[in-house]
């Protein structure tokens, strides 16, 4: 694997750090700032929001220009972005930072996932995709817990002083290791790009990745609170659990492109879709049983994000057949569709919690995820009658 995947991969630890440390965070926002517990989780779905435009519209409109000082400016908004958090005097600042943080985020994992494949054989593309996200799951085994630390004792601007270094860590590794002549496509035009946002199915594989991951984030959400407030786990605890919840993710990264790899993406986000479904429905039942709650939170971490993988690789592949002069796009696309489901799954799971209470997440979030499931399922039954249609 090239070195062009590890500046990928630092970048992708430094923006996964920033993403998902907010989980960890929203109860300490929530009692500092004054606000409540759903206003809080709605920094996930504000942050989220940014990603879902930043993906295909700027993907878009920075298609000309070359991948490293793309890159390399991306990483600069998102350090900005932080830095801003870190000194934002109220919530509506902390808002627009998470906004501006968001926008980097989203052109990035989306020009990321179609350099990781240029970079590799077409038959390690999968893998290829999952080094680089691999930095989203090294921040959710590291990043995440020490954020969460820092904030719970230090306060949670510092949090985004010390994400906002990484974003400096990120700029120098990206000038240093990746090369000038990556390899770009041509831009596509506006009528191509269009077709991205009307072919039908794309726009399914869009609906499974928001659906796959909507449901999880309904729960994932809401996952300090309820460690502490069911589970009874104390503040230290829960930063330990989402450690092991971290390390068990960085597991099912790389299995779940390991599985797209050798058995294909359907199949892959088969089985995984349908593990993460009885997950939730089984966290419904252990969520407030101390240690039950625990065990299931670790083996949840191994499928919660090896769908990654299989999803964006699944999306580069039809793209290529049905789209070949906007595969950038469509790949922007499925990040903008990962994060509108993080976004709807932050909404309902702070709706279900306001209305009916942290304990009722999960059983929802299941229900969501079987959608997902039906989806896919039915994709891939269209995808061999194509193949039949065809021979």
């Amino acid at each position: 694997m090239p070195l062009a995947l590890l500046a990928l991969t630092i970048s992708a630890f430094a923006i996964g750090t920033t993403e998902f440390v907010i989980v960890g965070l929203v109860q300490t926002i929530a009692e500092q700032l004054s606000i409540s517990l759903p206003s809080a989780g709605l920094l996930v779905s504000i942050y989220a929001l940014g990603v879902a435009i930043g993906a295909p519209v700027l993907t878009a409109l920075t298609g000309k220009l070359p991948r490293k000082q793309l890159l390399l400016a991306l990483m600069v908004l998102f350090t900005i972005g932080n830095l801003l958090a870190w000194q934002a005097p109220g919530y509506m600042t902390l808002v627009i930072a998470r906004l501006l943080t968001g926008l980097a985020h989203g052109v990035f994992f989306s020009i990321g996932s179609t350099i990781a494949t240029s970079l590799v054989p077409k038959e390690k593309a999968a893998s290829a995709i999952a080094i680089m996200f691999g930095g989203l799951t090294v921040a959710l085994v590291t990043g995440v817990p020490l954020g969460t630390f820092i904030g719970q004792h230090f306060g949670w601007r510092e949090t985004f002083l010390a994400v906002s270094m990484l974003g400096v860590i990120a700029i120098i590794a990206s000038a240093v290791l990746v090369p000038r002549n990556i390899p770009g496509r041509a831009a596509a035009s506006l009528s191509e790009q269009l077709k991205v946002l009307t072919h039908p199915r794309l726009l399914m594989i869009y609906a499974i990745t928001a659906l796959g991951y909507g449901g999880v984030f309904t729960a994932f959400t809401f996952l300090t609170p309820m460690m502490q407030d069911l589970a009874g786990f104390t503040p230290n605890a829960v930063s330990l659990i989402l450690l092991g919840y971290g390390i068990a993710v960085a597991i099912g990264n790389i299995w779940g492109g390991k599985l797209a790899d050798k058995h294909g993406a359907v199949p892959a986000l088969k089985f995984i879709f349908a593990a993460l479904a009885v997950l939730l429905m089984v966290f419904q039942f252990t969520a407030s049983i101390h240690y039950a709650a625990l065990a299931t939170i670790l083996v949840m971490g191994i499928f919660a994000f090896g769908n990654v993988p299989g999803l964006q690789v699944y999306v580069v592949q039809k793209a290529e057949l049905y789209t070949p002069a906007a595969v950038d796009v469509a790949s922007g696309l499925n990040i903008a569709a990962f994060n509108v489901g993080i976004a709807l799954g932050s909404v309902i799971g702070g709706q279900t919690v306001e209305h009916y209470g942290l304990a009722q997440t999960p059983w929802i979030g299941a229900v969501i995820v079987l959608a997902a499931l039906l989806l896919t399922s039915l994709s891939g039954r269209l995808d061999n009658t194509a193949r039949a249609a065809q021979a």
